[in-house]
């Protein structure tokens, strides 16, 4: 399905752990040298778990303080899920931009969009004082620091799976993912403890101001990240292979890539469905065991916050599986193993939804998030910045993250209404969505494991290579990958001509 068995096999090929014959992993750099732009990349996606999971507790507050001025309107899901239309245009603008453009200039104005709309969502006002108005602000910002979000994506992803190509071969997927995804899972914990402590500290007295406080703190990770991205450079792999300066050929692109992008997208799609859904609604789902008139709302969020840790484990774990079997394995063992739980937890919800069982709740509903971080959650991101050719890469992981935004965006619609089908009984308000979403474990699991390729340590120079030669085979001249401005193809021809006959005559 991916080309031909040849092509395939130098995809899946993992290699021995020798660096001698890897032109990016001889740079002359040291150790964190090549680390820390791969940290620095993939960090600013912490904003997104912190921003989209405070969002969860947020919603709560505003319903607690409004009540059905709050709950019966469309801002109830608006301010949830609109970050992640915001999010999709980021994607897809970025994405074209860290191609056409440059990497790190994408980076560093997502970051000063990360930082500005946080910061304004924080302070929403309506027009004098106007309650709708203010939600109606907040969804606004949402909406436009979900730009900024979508922007961390193709820009700081596919730099930092580039960078990744420097490292030491046999790590370099786990260092990819400790800086993109575990860096989600952090901002998801911190989205959640923070909650906690704003709450503990202002008292339920005063929570108008603690709704603001903790979205006002969205802005801290992308103004310290400014800095560092500030002293950044351009990938050494896009140097070499971007499309900067010529017109890609998006009909070859397209012949190429389709099956693997279609099935990288659909994988995504069903995990941001469930897993972003689950994390924006586990308070509420939290505050639905604890009756709210007699139980503080700092215990639900407290909770909260231990159900979130588990996404660490999982995902650091499963950096470390990733290397060991690759991600398409990886990817497999963590969605079905998910399922299994997910079954679990629908199965026995009556149970679980007593306050009294509500460690056993958090036990299984955090193993059942854990294991989805050991499979599509660190793997997905890696899938589609190693899947594609350096030229394209960016606008690939575009398109890829944003059916999976699309995914989340839908699932933060679907769920509520799932809630709303439950038959009379308050135990079938949260199956329906475990049940789905289960199902949906089984199916990602099926479609990874028969449809997506093995992806080995040199997999980001393997791949540069399939598609020169695929290009080659159309006629197309690849001469002018990687050219400079003000470049022509001829010079390229000639440059490119004088570095065979050096190396021929090395060899001789």
């Amino acid at each position: 399905m991916f080309g031909n068995k040849k092509q395939e096999a130098d995809v899946t090929a993992v290699d021995s752990g020798s660096d001698h014959n890897d032109p990016l992993a001889n740079t002359g750099k040291s150790q964190w040298q090549r680390i820390w732009p791969v940290l620095v990349c993939g960090g600013g996606l912490f904003s997104d778990g912190y921003i989209n999971n405070v969002i969860g507790s947020v919603s709560t507050i505003l319903s607690r303080i409004y009540g059905d001025q709050y709950t019966k309107s469309s801002a109830l899901q608006n301010v949830s899920s609109i970050a992640f239309a915001g999010t999709v245009v980021g994607q897809l603008i970025f994405g074209y931009t860290s191609d056409k453009w440059s990497r790190k200039n994408s980076l560093l104005v997502s970051t000063v969009l990360l930082a500005l709309f946080a910061g304004l969502a924080a302070s929403s006002y309506g027009y004098k004082g106007s309650t709708s108005g203010m939600f109606q602000a907040l969804v606004a910002w949402r909406f436009l620091v979900g730009i900024g979000i979508g922007g961390e994506y193709p820009a700081g992803s596919v730099a930092a799976s580039e960078a990744t190509g420097e490292l030491k071969s046999g790590r370099r997927h786990r260092w990819f993912i400790l800086a993109t995804n575990c860096a989600i899972d952090v901002g998801f914990v911190t989205g959640a403890f923070v909650p906690y402590l704003v709450v503990v500290a202002t008292t339920e007295k005063h929570l108008r101001a603690a709704w603001r406080i903790m979205l006002g703190l969205g802005v801290v990770c992308p103004i310290i990240l400014l800095f560092a991205r500030t002293k950044l450079k351009e990938p050494e792999e896009f140097k070499k292979e971007s499309m900067k300066y010529v017109k890609i050929p998006y009909k070859h692109v397209i012949a190429f890539y389709w099956p693997r992008l279609l099935v990288v997208s659909a994988i995504w799609f069903m995990y941001d469905f469930s897993t972003y859904s689950f994390g924006i609604y586990s308070s509420s789902i939290l505050a639905n065991i604890f009756d709210s008139t007699t139980s503080p709302l700092s215990t639900a969020l407290g909770w909260n916050v231990i159900i979130n840790l588990f996404y660490l484990p999982g995902a650091i774990f499963g950096s470390f599986l990733s290397d060991w079997v690759g991600p398409k394995y990886a990817l497999t063992i963590g969605v079905e193993l998910q399922a299994i739980f997910g079954f679990i937890m629908a199965s026995a919800y009556n149970t679980f939804a007593e306050p009294k069982n509500v460690g056993a709740f958090v036990v299984i509903y955090g193993l059942f998030l854990s294991l989805g971080e050991v499979g599509p959650g660190d793997n997905i991101g890696l899938l589609a910045s190693k899947t594609c050719a350096t030229g394209v890469r960016g606008q690939y992981y575009g398109i890829a993250a944003s059916v999976g935004k699309i995914g989340a965006f839908v699932g933060t619609w679907v769920f509520p209404e799932l809630e709303k089908i439950n038959g009379g009984s308050a135990a079938a308000k949260l199956q329906y969505p475990f049940y789905l979403s289960s199902a949906m474990c089984v199916f990602t699991g099926l479609i990874a494991f028969f449809f997506l390729p093995n992806v080995g340590q040199d997999t980001i120079t393997t791949e540069d290579i399939r598609f020169r030669a695929y290009l080659e085979s159309r006629g197309w001249d690849t001469n002018q990958l990687g050219m400079i401005k003000g470049e022509s193809i001829e010079s390229r021809a000639v440059i490119h001509q004088d570095n065979r006959d050096n190396a021929s005559d090395e060899k001789l």
